[in-house]
């Protein structure tokens, strides 16, 4: 093997389009074709490692002890009392811990308060025992002393700061609204969310004197490693985190969290392997949750349903000094026209668990606001809903005149109405009790990509990918083996990924939708200067150069690719300038058919489809999975899913699965997914953008238009639950 400390770096800096199309014209026709997931038999299998499944010989248990009000100082506890207890380790406190998990690419350490509580269910302390048991048992006899303080709990009461670096206006948006033919000016509302991964946040720690391996359930390994580094006062260079499997993550696990850093500093006092999980409650409790949202929007428009003026302003809430607040306006700029605008945000500060990123933060609930108002404005005009938003689909971004890298709405629309069968629903529909109704809604969310590295070896005709990237139930084995085959021409199964392993070198992470692109573009890069090295060896082009099951082909010559010996090369992609030059966003749409019973206001979701188009697809099995999952994230948030907080003292009312309704097999359809055919060369050299996150940003708004169309009750405070739909039903 050759010396991998001495290897060459391949870098693209994406300053201008790569209109090449390079992937279209390679020969080993493996990308975009449904390749199943490498690791798939592994997790059939129960054989795949997550972060709690490799325990060491002589590991502990860690159990956390959270805060019990909203607001106050810790000054103590009955740490002698639990260290006497049957099997008790070590208890462990101060200012080590964590206020909240750090938000997404932070790179740094959230805010340790060193006993100052902002919440209830805020992790305080931590019992490690030689049993989960005990250390559970011991948990719940800790007695913290504290010191009250005033909290603000209820929303209604919370002063709402302006966010001024998110305020942007343009042109008369009072005089548009004056003006109009026809208006819109409603308030909507939803409720805050919860990931609910399917694995819990876990950690298991080992401190060898020197550096500390964590295995842990990540989703952003460069970030995290200086985070769990800043958090326990160590040098990033002493920290190695492993997450080869993540059980999902839709956000929840872009920052380093509370558990890794109290597994971390008990296995460095302790000198033994220390492992802590969070329960359900405590995952619901004190790790990310989404924002509730107010938001107000306004639409002008004239006779035709043309937008002359269009308004979003939102209010959400975080903890004192937490950076990020919710994007809701995110997609409003761009998405329709409207010479008239006026965008804000307002930011409410209340002692709650953090606010951060759950999938597609931003659109998933801006969008679905939007989108309702949308067709609220197509039932005053008169006009079609599709063909409302087609009419207002700008040709350059109407909030500072940038191009389009790509703008394929009207596209989408036009397959989505195509494919539902539109044009031919039958209005007024019963099925017994059921009143039956039609529903649509656009879809968009913004597409970016982040500095990622990956290191490509071949030898003896077999192909090794390792990056630090993470497969969160994505598909990221999948995709980054077919890329690496389908520009190094041989069979998936001569391709071996290894991921989740912060020795290897660094790619963005999963989330917001940039880890295919971003880690696969790297994958990209580092191929083709293999394939560059391949054709100067042989002495030809490199595009002359034809590479397929293995064997390098250019003009009257062949040779096999194991004859090349071994080669290695880091590829690394950069944003660069593409960005900022154009607006890049992905596009879509979503049809719903919903029944409402007349008798008991109870909603199902009969039928639903969605039309997409994110750049090259990948992989297609994968891709569409991912829209399936976004789009029953959009059934959830229509109809079930809202975290309920008690105003008195804040704490959360559903901190469990029982309590916490997400759709569940029954409440889900037959759901049907199309892909545009689409090249983006504004995006990066594969053409490729993001899929993960856009089959949810405006599903939840189709199912609400149709609970519309079904029975007449307009529904602007999310979920549409039965009690709000009951007494406006039509008599039997």
């Amino acid at each position: 093997m050759k010396d991998l400390t001495d290897i060459p770096t391949a870098k693209v800096v994406m300053d201008k389009p790569d209109t090449r199309n390079r992937l279209d014209h390679m020969a080993q026709g493996v990308i975009h074709k449904g390749l199943p997931r490498p690791d798939g038999p592994l997790k059939v299998a129960g054989v795949a490692t997550y972060a709690h499944e490799d325990q060491p010989e002589g590991m502990l248990t860690g159990v956390l002890v959270r805060a019990p009000v909203s607001s106050g100082k810790m000054t103590g506890l009955n740490a002698e009392e639990i260290r006497a207890m049957d099997g008790v380790r070590g208890v462990f406190h101060g200012k080590t811990f964590l206020r909240n998990p750090a938000q997404g690419t932070a790179n740094e350490a959230p805010i340790q308060p060193d006993g100052e509580i902002f919440y209830i269910g805020q992790p305080m302390a931590l019992v490690v025992a030689d049993s989960f048991e005990q250390a559970r048992h011991a948990a719940k006899t800790v007695k913290l002393q504290i010191e009250r303080s005033d909290a603000v709990t209820d929303l209604s009461k919370a002063e709402a700061e302006e966010q001024e670096d998110q305020y942007s206006a343009q042109g008369d948006l009072d005089g548009a609204m004056k003006d109009a033919a026809f208006t819109v000016d409603q308030t909507y509302r939803t409720p805050g969310h919860t990931s609910n991964a399917m694995e819990p946040h876990a950690a298991i720690a080992q401190w060898d004197g020197k550096k500390l391996t964590v295995r842990a359930s990540c989703q952003m390994l460069k970030y995290n490693v200086n985070e769990l580094a800043d958090s326990l006062d160590l040098e990033p260079s002493q920290v190695h985190l492993l997450t080869p499997f993540t059980g999902g993550g839709f956000g929840a696990k872009l920052g380093i969290s509370h558990e890794a850093v109290a597994a971390g500093h008990a296995a460095m006092e302790l000198g033994a392997p220390v492992a802590v999980v969070l329960s359900r409650q405590q995952v619901a409790e004190a790790t990310m949750r989404r924002s509730e949202t107010v938001q107000q929007i306004r639409l002008a428009a004239d006779a035709e349903g043309r937008l002359t003026g269009i308004g979003h302003t939102a209010t959400v809430s975080n903890l004192p000094d937490e950076p990020f607040a919710e994007p809701v306006t995110q997609a409003t700029p761009f998405i329709y026209r409207g010479e008239n605008r006026e965008v804000g945000m307002k930011v409410k500060r209340i002692n709650s668990m953090a606010a951060g990123s759950v999938r597609a933060p931003g659109e998933a609930v801006g969008l679905t606001a939007l989108e309702i108002a949308m067709d609220e404005l197509a039932r005053a005009s008169g006009v079609d809903p599709v063909e409302l938003r087609k009419i207002n689909v700008p040709e350059v971004d109407p909030s500072d005149g940038r191009d389009f890298s790509s703008n394929t709405l009207v596209e989408a629309l036009d397959d989505g109405a195509r494919a539902f069968g539109w044009a031919d629903r039958e209005t007024g529909r019963t099925d017994g009790d059921w009143l039956i109704g039609y529903g649509m809604a656009s879809a968009t969310r913004v597409n970016m990509i982040g500095e990622s590295h990956a290191r490509i070896t071949l030898e003896d005709g077999k192909v090794l990918v390792e990056t630090d990237m993470t497969d969160v139930g994505t598909g990221t084995y999948a995709i980054l083996t077919q890329i690496a085959a389908e520009m190094l021409g041989v069979d998936p199964a001569h391709v071996t990924v290894d991921l989740g392993n912060s020795d290897h070198p660094k790619a963005a992470g999963s989330g917001g939708s940039w880890g295919a692109s971003s880690s696969g573009s790297s994958v990209f890069v580092a191929c083709e200067n293999l394939r560059s090295r391949i054709a100067e060896e042989m002495g030809v082009e490199e595009t002359d150069l034809t590479l397929q099951d293995g064997i390098a082909r250019a003009a009257n010559t062949q040779r096999e690719l194991a004859s090349f010996g071994t080669l290695a090369v880091e590829g690394v992609i950069d944003a660069g300038k593409t960005g900022e030059d154009v607006r890049q966003a992905t596009f879509g749409s979503f049809f719903a058919e919903v029944g409402v019973n007349r008798v008991s206001g109870e909603v199902r979701v009969r039928r639903m489809h969605g039309s997409f188009a994110a750049g090259r697809i990948l992989n297609e099995m994968t891709a569409r999975s991912q829209c399936l999952g976004g789009m029953t994230f959009g059934i959830g948030m229509a109809l079930t899913e809202e975290l309920m907080f008690d105003p008195r003292d804040g704490h959360l009312v559903n901190n469990d699965m029982a309590e916490y309704h997400v759709p569940v097999n029954l409440d889900v359809p037959q759901l049907t997914v199309n892909f545009l055919e689409e090249r983006d060369p504004w995006a990066n050299p594969m053409q490729a953008k993001g899929i993960g996150e856009l089959g949810i940003c405006g599903a939840g708004a189709s199912i609400v238009n149709a609970i519309y169309d079904a029975c007449g009750v307009r529904v602007r405070d999310l979920p549409a639950t039965m009690d709000k739909l009951l007494s406006g039903l039509p008599d039997l």
